[in-house]
């Protein structure tokens, strides 16, 4: 991919001039408990911007959506305002407050589950040290954090470990490449009921492990708890278009099972539509049972991804209840550089046709439930896929998707050709397995 980004920026000398068009927006959080004030992503503090701002509107916790509004230099309560009115206007949080809507009660601390949360990384220790530092914020009692190092190129994971965590947080290594091989080294060491995963680019919101709890000690059927994610930060034209391509889920609880399938014609083989990797939870219990993590799929593999997706695919077929809850927020870091377009496009294809063929190798008796699925479904899929999402009008600037060195046919076609190559991707990965 890098080589395709450097062809595409020669043959449009334009593209620095058209990504410097481009105008940051800030990400910030509103409470309209407490509207006086707007605070980082995460619960890091009260922040004063200006511009264009995206703002998360919460009230009394709970997240209710987003909207956007640009403020003045020197002007930051009429920015405020301008944020207030939009989420009265666009969200409507009197005549449908979250309480309502909320299936799980909170939790007090003395009913708090043990979570293990599981952290793999690969020499990024910047990132990491900022995803470490938001877990142990949440204030959670019984919080194992456990930090997986993947194939390190140096010590410098481990040293940031032990010694700026002590007795906080355990540090373990894989050697084998492979972000399920890494879920598994953590599933084997977790200790609590309950085992969590995010990624190391990733900021947990405070309440994150306690909405968690809450939604499994809600349910004794739910064998699978995944969560909101929202980017933290959009400030290239790179980070937005990565975000406007990106599945949101939503705001509102969600369920399934196999009695409570989805409307689609591909259920329960949907994939992202129940989640993701950098948001999600298990009964480790469950999770032991069925094997984990299969080592032939997810990043650092052949497969290139698909991990995440056939844990929850197993999970219901095992006849658990999979939950989707928004109150479990997690922040992620888009990456800035111009080739991560096409690769998202191109992995997150692959990632699916591995998945797919792996589904059916675990479970071979679902291949005629996704063949009966599968003319409908790809073909609504792909009519989708062939509308590249557009940003939303706060997002929306030159440079965004043509100025970036490809538009949205080359992604359509990337995202296809990976989708294609994904059962390869599988096999290859899997007979290495067996090779040890």
């Amino acid at each position: 991919m890098r080589g395709h980004d450097r062809r595409s920026a020669a043959a449009c000398p334009c593209l620095a001039a058209r990504e410097m068009r481009y105008t940051p927006v800030r990400v910030v959080e509103l409470e309209l408990d407490r509207p006086e004030e707007l605070r980082s992503p995460g619960g890091l503090g009260p922040v004063v911007p200006y511009g264009r701002v995206s703002a998360l509107v919460r009230l009394h916790g709970h997240p209710l959506g987003l909207v956007q509004a640009t403020g003045a230099p020197g002007d930051p309560a009429g920015l405020r305002r301008a944020l207030v009115a939009a989420a009265h206007r666009e969200l409507r949080p009197v005549s449908n407050p979250p309480v309502a809507r909320r299936e799980a009660a909170p939790l007090e601390a003395g009913e708090a589950p043990g979570i293990s949360v599981v952290v793999a990384t690969h020499n990024r220790p910047e990132s990491l040290g900022r995803c470490l530092d938001s877990l142990l914020r949440t204030g959670y009692p019984r919080l194992e954090v456990l930090v997986v190092d993947n194939t390190p190129g140096d010590d410098e994971v481990r040293e940031l470990v032990l010694t700026g965590y002590p007795a906080r947080v355990r540090y373990l290594r894989e050697p084998l490449p492979g972000l399920a091989r890494a879920h598994n080294r953590g599933l084997a060491a977790a200790h609590g009921p309950l085992v969590a995963f995010t990624e190391d680019a990733a900021v947990v919101d405070p309440g994150w492990p306690w909405a968690l709890a809450a939604a499994f000690a809600a349910d004794p059927t739910l064998g699978c708890v995944t969560g909101l994610v929202l980017a933290a930060e959009l400030e290239t034209a790179v980070q937005a278009a990565l975000e406007a391509r990106r599945q949101v889920m939503g705001f509102t609880p969600r369920r399934w099972s196999l009695d409570e399938p989805s409307a689609s014609p591909l259920f329960p083989f949907v994939g992202a539509h129940f989640g993701t990797g950098a948001n999600m939870a298990f009964r480790a219990e469950l999770l032991r049972r069925l094997g984990g993590f299969d080592p032939a799929t997810g990043t650092g593999t052949h497969a290139r991804g698909g991990d995440d997706l056939l844990a929850f695919f197993r999970v219901l077929v095992a006849g658990a209840t999979l939950a989707y809850s928004p109150d479990a927020l997690v922040w992620h870091h888009p990456r800035r550089t111009r080739d991560a377009l096409p690769a998202q496009a191109y992995g997150s294809g692959a990632g699916f046709g591995a998945y797919l063929a792996a589904a059916v190798a675990h479970e071979p008796t679902m291949l005629p439930v996704l063949l009966r699925g599968a003319q409908r479904g790809v073909g609504q899929a792909l009519r989708r896929s062939r509308r590249s999402p557009a940003p939303s009008a706060a997002l929306s600037a030159p440079g965004l998707g043509l100025g970036l060195g490809v538009d949205g046919a080359q992604l359509t076609r990337l995202e296809l050709r990976g989708m294609a190559y994904g059962p390869l991707g599988y096999l290859c990965g899997a007979l290495r397995c067996r090779r040890g």
